[in-house]
């Protein structure tokens, strides 16, 4: 069964923290991929089911638009099924350190 992806670009380190915290711990979502994008922006990306997926992102986009700091969520999306040649080329797949955490 092919899992989701969702991904959340925010503006600024303590967005994408607290972004990435809210994210794990509202679903049974595994953290793939986290990264600077571009100036001070930063990409982080969780891998599950797609209504895990849904629910993380929803918790993800409270808690990165909460920060006092002037941080706040750019934009975010979520693709159900991506398929093969997607997870080939971009930085949405298992890696040696993700795997252990995955979430079946």
């Amino acid at each position: 069964m092919p899992m989701a992806v969702g991904v959340i670009e925010t503006q600024g380190f303590p967005a994408v923290l607290a972004t990435a915290d809210a994210m794990v711990k509202a679903a049974a979502v595994t953290l793939v991929y986290y990264g600077l994008a571009e100036s001070a922006r930063f990409v982080v990306a969780v891998r599950g089911d797609t209504g895990e997926v849904e629910r993380a992102v929803d918790a993800g986009i409270a808690a990165g638009n909460e920060q006092s700091n002037g941080g706040q969520v750019i934009t975010y999306y979520i693709v159900s099924n991506p398929p093969e040649n997607v997870e080939s080329v971009l930085p949405i797949h298992f890696t040696r350190k993700s795997e252990p955490f995955r979430v079946f």
